[in-house]
């Protein structure tokens, strides 16, 4: 399993129930998380089959800003 890690602007459990359709779709269900306590709200993502360019769009369709985590 690789993971990825992405900044995002998914800040609130109401924006992570806006984008838990497109994630499990993109990714399967229990395969991310978002850390929106850490100021960069950091979308940890552990897949085989999912490529980054997939979850970015995934987040962007959900419409929220995400960039590659440092």
């Amino acid at each position: 399993m690789s993971t990825l890690q992405f900044k995002t602007t998914i800040n609130c459990g109401g924006c992570i129930k806006a984008v838990t359709p497109a994630l499990n779709q993109a990714v399967g269900a229990g395969n991310w998380q978002v850390d929106t306590v850490n100021p960069a709200k950091i979308l940890t993502v552990t897949s085989d089959q999912a490529t980054a360019e997939q979850i970015v769009q995934a987040v962007e369709g959900a419409g929220f800003e995400i960039q590659a985590a440092a």
